[in-house]
């Protein structure tokens, strides 16, 4: 692509009765490309891809908004217009990688998906101009410092398939573990297990979201602290082996 001076001089060396063929040996620009310059100097604006526009896939949108909001981030592409968008996933569960990559690619089929290897996780990354009409909570700084809302349309597919989007969130940033306390039984301490699933985050905005999503599939939960859901009482934690599980 030749800037525009460039352009004009190739023209003056013409104006001044040069033949095209001339200019274009002292130029080393084609004799083509100097013809079409005299029809229209300015170069043509390039055309932006249009936006693929919604989600094409609803049910992983859900998925992969929880992951980008527990582990996932979106930053501008450095000599480009278009966005990266990256989901940090432990190298511990293979099968989360995967679920991520299919994902991403659910819901923008045929879009490039690879995996960066670092020290103990693999950041799962896409490239694409339309990353932020998809997930429009990017915004500078960390999420945590910044206010986290639903556009009306994400909250619609939240609604509408609320068990992937826990499990996105699960997946990024919870857990399911196994508690353990004592009881006194016939006058002897014995040692009682039980599973229970934990969320954290720092984003209160985004515990909020989490929390709301429980209230709408019907799982009891606590909050010990600001950053820390629990979800412990048998019935809940039956729900959520039933539609979330562990990682793997």
């Amino acid at each position: 692509m030749y800037d525009v001076s460039t352009r004009k001089r190739a023209l003056a060396l013409v104006a001044q009765g040069r033949s095209l063929n001339s200019v274009s040996r002292q130029t080393g620009i084609s004799r083509a490309a100097i013809r079409s310059w005299q029809e229209r100097v300015e170069p043509l604006p390039r055309m932006a891809p249009p936006d693929p526009g919604p989600p094409a896939d609803n049910q992983a949108y859900a998925y992969l908004l929880g992951l980008y909001l527990g582990d996932g981030c979106i930053s501008a592409h450095p000599r480009s217009v278009g966005y990266y968008l990256r989901i940090a996933c432990a190298d511990a569960w293979p099968g989360l990688i995967q679920e991520c990559r299919e994902a991403i690619t659910q819901v923008r089929p045929g879009i490039g998906v690879y995996a960066v290897q670092s020290e103990g996780y693999r950041m799962v990354t896409s490239y694409s101009r339309h990353w932020p009409n998809l997930f429009p909570q990017h915004g500078p700084g960390k999420k945590h410092e910044r206010a986290i809302t639903l556009e009306p349309w994400q909250q619609e597919i939240v609604d509408a398939h609320p068990w992937e989007f826990i499990r996105g969130l699960i997946h990024s940033d919870g857990c399911r573990i196994t508690n353990w306390t004592t009881r006194l039984v016939a006058g002897e301490q014995k040692r009682y297990e039980y599973p229970r699933y934990f969320f954290t985050n720092l984003s209160g905005d985004i515990i909020r979201l989490f929390t709301d999503t429980l209230d709408h599939v019907g799982v009891d939960w606590k909050q010990p602290n600001k950053r820390n859901i629990s979800i412990a009482r048998k019935s809940s934690v039956a729900l959520m082996d039933t539609h979330v599980g562990p990682k793997h």
